[in-house]
């Protein structure tokens, strides 16, 4: 295939639903998809997006309406019929293998033989020769273990497209990418929209998609809305398509920094993560951290939260410094970490909700660790109230809520332990704009009672909508402090990246 061919491949529906038990997933949806392009599939949560994408993937069927690739009309048994049908799919939950090496990652399954073994020689020249073609440069040899997050995401579009699909859906692809590994992830999207492939592209970064999409699609509860040109559509236009009327807030008026210093981290060191750190917070005070991915803004996180050793430094908090700080020794004192991975690291999501709402506090509900589900009911009850937690029933599995509910569910768990300072690594990270205003909105309402905050987020506007002040940390090192009405969104970058 080369540039020059006029014919485009396209993927259509027509008037395609699927009903599920009182829910009517998507209602009677047409849509085009051409190739060539870079198409945003946009919507909120239950918005019927990810329906979409697994009816092209041949992980549901529809009930109604028909799929066409071309003029060839799809009717999937299973996902391995659309993968032989050239619909690749690159999910937001990466699946390498890590003790397996970049080239046993692309190929697995089928790795080129020579009689009963392996042809090592010739499994690599076509590795090299598939990552040179989508201009990547990572060595075949290469553990995935020892491999970043985005060189890691590369590797999966890599694998995808060593099949040499007809259609590409990516699934939130830059979610775990900080701004500059998001750039060389576009490039290389870029190339991709060269060899006749339909590119279908999910985010809830919103800001991204005029860097990398041509048009955007908008589902609304279940029902299709609009196709626009990105180039042609605003901000605000956007999001009225998704939403309808939703106001984009910002940080309330009456939000008002404290005298009182709550928590003073002197110097604090852990080596190859972050060096020399000093920084103060007051009550009420919502503190953001900025920096690129791996800059060290979590390991300094759960350094002070003492979920890692650091090696030098002092925390003092409330007046009284805290020696050799431990999870369960910070919680005690009125410290709370929601993190960055709360699927493995903030839920269990084998448990139910109910279940995922007392975690953190056993402690508190019952002192003497005798625990019914009567003493925890009050806790659980508060907290779908105060947080505005959307589930039908607590007892339902945590893995059944949508992201921006589950998001609430983890700091839920820990605002039931009656926190006077929370840590939010990536709060955002994963859910629809409506979520992410909720959690801000909860993030308010905890410093207009007493709670202060330190917020990580990769996405900087976040940090100037909801914080008092920003810190600026490059390399493990703390390079400045802003506040958000003193600076742009541009420039708060260029420092996050080292510039002035």
């Amino acid at each position: 295939m080369t540039n020059e061919r006029i014919i485009m491949s396209t993927l259509r529906t027509e008037n395609i639903s699927k009903q599920y038990p009182g829910t009517l997933a998507l209602d009677n949806v047409t849509a085009t998809f051409e190739s060539g392009q870079v198409h945003a599939l946009l919507g909120k949560n239950g918005s019927g997006k990810s329906t979409m994408v697994k009816i092209f993937a041949g992980a549901i069927k529809a009930t109604s309406g028909e799929v066409y690739l071309d003029d060839e009309r799809l009717d999937f048994k299973n996902p391995q019929e659309a993968i032989d049908k050239g619909i690749a799919t690159v999910y937001q939950e990466l699946s390498l293998v890590p003790g397996m090496n970049v080239a046993e990652n692309i190929l697995l399954g089928r790795m080129p033989m020579r009689g009963k073994f392996i042809d090592w020689k010739k499994a690599y020249k076509q590795t090299k020769e598939i990552l040179e073609d989508l201009g990547v440069d990572i060595d075949p040899k290469e553990m995935v273990m020892n491999l970043s997050m985005w060189q890691c995401q590369m590797i999966e579009i890599v694998k995808a497209m060593s099949t040499n699909p007809k259609v590409l859906m990516l699934d939130e692809p830059t979610s775990s990418l900080a701004q500059n590994e998001t750039d060389l992830l576009f490039d290389m999207i870029k190339k991709l929209k060269k060899k006749d492939v339909i590119i279908i592209y999910i985010s809830h970064r919103l800001q991204e998609l005029w860097k990398i999409a041509d048009t955007c699609t908008v589902l609304r509860d279940g029902v299709y809305i609009n196709k626009t040109i990105m180039a042609e559509t605003s901000h605000e236009q956007l999001i009225k398509m998704m939403f309808g009327d939703v106001k984009i807030k910002t940080r309330p008026d009456d939000l008002i920094v404290g005298e009182k210093t709550l928590l003073e981290v002197k110097e604090l060191t852990r080596k190859g993560h972050f060096e020399d750190i000093s920084f103060e917070v007051k009550e009420h005070e919502i503190l953001g951290i900025a920096g690129m991915l791996g800059s060290g803004r979590t390991e300094l996180l759960r350094g002070i939260f003492g979920a890692d050793k650091v090696d030098e430094g002092k925390i003092i908090f409330e007046g009284k410094e805290i020696d050799k700080p431990t999870p369960h020794k910070m919680k005690k004192a009125g410290f709370a970490l929601t993190p960055e991975d709360r699927k493995h690291e903030g839920l269990i999501q084998v448990l139910s909700v109910h279940t995922n709402l007392c975690v953190a506090s056993l402690d508190y509900i019952s002192p003497k660790h005798k625990i019914t589900k009567k003493m925890e009911k009050p806790f659980v009850d508060k907290q779908i109230e105060d947080l505005e937690i959307k589930v039908p029933n607590v007892d339902l599995p945590i893995s059944s809520l949508s992201g921006g509910n589950q998001q609430k569910v983890v700091v839920g768990n820990w605002l039931n332990t009656n926190p006077k300072i929370m840590f939010f690594d990536e709060p955002s990270r994963g859910i629809d704009v409506n979520a992410k205003q909720q959690i801000f909105d909860i993030i308010w309402e905890q410093s207009r009672k007493g709670v202060s905050s330190i917020m990580v987020s990769s996405e900087l506007e976040e940090l100037l909508e909801v914080c008092h002040r920003i810190l600026i940390i490059s390399n493990g090192k703390l390079i400045g402090e802003v506040k958000p009405e003193d600076i742009t969104v541009e420039d708060l970058y260029k420092r996050c990246i080292g510039g002035k």
